[in-house]
C-alpha cells in the first residue's frame, strides 16, 4: 500500500513537471511581458542591483515566498526568473504543485538577459 502511494505521488509530480514551460530569457520582448505576472525570485539585494521592467520581487529563499503568492491569480500566466535559472526552476515547480496553471521558467536568468543588452 505504501509503495502504491509513493508511486502515485511520483506520477503526480512528474505530470506537474511536464506542464512547466521554459523559454530563454533572451528571447523575450517587452510586449510579451505586459500580459504576464513577471516574478524575480532572487534576493532583494540582487533585485535592487538590477531587474526586468515590471518584475515583482518574491524571494525564493525568503520565509514569505508562499504568502506573497496568495495575491497572484492561479489562472494568470506567471513567468519566473532568477540569476541563472536554478531557483526559478524550483519556484516554477512549486507554483505548479500549488495550482498555478500557466508557469514559464525563463532560462538563462538575469545574467543572460544582461549580456543580451
Amino acid at each position: 500500500m505504501k509503495s502504491t502511494f509513493s508511486l502515485l505521488f511520483l506520477l503526480i509530480v512528474q505530470l506537474g513537471m511536464a506542464q512547466m514551460k521554459s523559454k530563454p530569457i533572451t528571447s523575450l520582448s517587452e510586449d510579451q511581458l505586459k500580459s504576464v505576472v513577471l516574478v524575480d525570485v532572487r534576493t532583494p539585494s540582487e533585485f535592487k542591483a538590477g531587474h526586468l521592467k515590471n518584475a515583482k520581487n518574491i524571494d525564493w529563499l525568503g520565509d514569505s515566498f508562499a504568502q506573497q503568492f496568495k495575491d497572484v491569480s492561479k489562472d494568470r500566466p506567471v513567468y519566473v526568473y532568477c540569476k541563472v535559472g536554478g531557483r526559478s526552476y524550483k519556484a516554477a515547480e512549486w507554483l505548479l504543485a500549488n495550482g498555478y496553471k500557466d508557469v514559464t521558467n525563463l532560462t538563462g536568468g538575469y545574467d543572460a538577459y544582461g549580456k543580451k543588452k
